[in-house]
């Protein structure tokens, strides 16, 4: 079987997707998320001079950091891209220009549930205040931990699914939404995030909620680029074909006895 789709084209269409998906998510956190970023650090900075500490001078102003922000996430959603192409082939190897949209779509989704949706019911993000310097290590350890454990569930629910292929689909879905859930309860073994949250809960929640919205945005955004790349190259490669084989497929000429 011919295909169109080799690594290298597949990782180029993974990080011009990842690209558009974390301007996509960075734009969006640059415009809301944002502003409530700089409401938390001058409640920090008032609890800080509240307690006598010392105001230390910022590396960068928060202009420089809003501009750091969309450069931070255009370039890890190329990163992120480039891994969703590795995935994306390894998993269809056998046919790389099958379907490329359902199968986009389906990586994003997975990607999404194992590696943020589990973790963040885990571990919720925080806005800046929250979390002494301290227990850094302990809450990365945490973080990574929950992502290991989130990603696995999805792979195994994953395996679950395909060998239950002969029983009917109800059951399947049942049996993959339950590894999923296993994973879920797995995750709350791992130790609580040891610092208090002192900020407002209308600034936690609404932060939470906007931190929410752009990790599905990059996503949503990834899968949906990196798909119809695939539908654009397939459509590419099916006009390329098409004048082949009508020229393939023409009459010999003949002359006249």
């Amino acid at each position: 079987m011919t295909t169109t789709s080799t690594l290298p084209r597949l990782l180029g269409r993974g990080a011009v997707a990842g690209g558009a998906a974390g301007l996509l998510a960075g734009g969006f956190s640059y415009l809301l998320a944002e502003p409530l970023m700089d409401r938390a650090v001058r409640i920090e900075s008032a609890r800080h001079a509240a307690g006598g500490h010392e105001h230390t001078e910022e590396v960068f102003t928060r202009t420089q950091q809003h501009l750091g922000l969309i450069v931070a996430s255009v370039m890890a959603g190329i990163a992120l891209g480039v891994l969703f192409a590795v995935v994306y082939a390894t998993l269809h190897r056998r046919d790389l220009d099958a379907r490329p949209w359902e199968r986009s779509l389906g990586l994003a989704g997975a990607a999404l549930v194992g590696i943020w949706l589990l973790p963040f019911l885990r571990y919720p993000a925080n806005p800046p205040g929250v979390g002494a310097e301290e227990t850094v290590g302990l809450r990365t350890a945490g973080w990574l931990g929950a992502i290991a454990i989130g990603a696995a569930a999805v792979v195994i629910a994953w395996r679950v699914y395909a060998q239950l292929d002969r029983t009917s689909l109800p059951l399947r879905q049942a049996a993959g939404a339950g590894v999923v859930i296993a994973g879920l309860a797995m995750l709350f073994l791992l130790p609580d995030n040891p610092d208090p949250i002192d900020v407002p809960a209308g600034l936690l929640w609404e932060f939470r909620l906007l931190s929410a919205a752009s990790s599905v945005l990059l996503w949503a955004g990834l899968g949906v680029a990196f798909g119809a790349l695939g539908l654009r190259a397939a459509a590419g490669a099916g006009r390329a074909r098409r004048p082949a084989a009508a020229t393939g497929s023409a009459p010999a000429a003949t002359t006249p006895d």
